[in-house]
């Protein structure tokens, strides 16, 4: 028992020797470390003061806004009333006649338009 005890004593105490002393190493001990002159730290160059130049103040330059002619756009609009009116009637009409077919009642509003539309004329 005196033995194991002796044992670990001798343990702890070269452990704690053998990691001792880093000098700033951390424990690692990778060579000696020799002085290679000064440290030498490169800082960014203070910034230099620069002067605006003068303002010159200038006229603005005279703008004229000219009208331009434009000659005016007709166009022919071929929507009507009555168009819009006989596609009412046809959509109802082929809706009816069609027994509540969509193509039917899409169908009658075309040609609805198109009679409306040619009553115009």
């Amino acid at each position: 028992m005196l033995r194991r005890i002796i044992l670990i004593l001798a343990g702890v105490m070269f452990t704690s020797l053998a990691t001792a002393g880093g000098h700033g190493h951390n424990g690692h001990h990778h060579g000696h470390r020799h002085y290679h002159g000064p440290v030498v730290r490169h800082y960014a160059p203070a910034p230099r003061v620069y002067y605006r130049e003068p303002v010159r103040y200038y006229a603005p330059p005279v703008v004229r806004y000219v009208p331009v002619y434009q000659p005016p756009v007709y166009q022919y609009d071929r929507r009507s009333n009555s168009g819009m009116l006989g596609g009412v009637m046809g959509s109802a009409m082929g809706y009816q006649f069609g027994g509540g077919d969509p193509l039917a009642a899409g169908m009658g509003a075309a040609a609805g338009a198109w009679v409306g539309n040619g009553i115009n004329r």
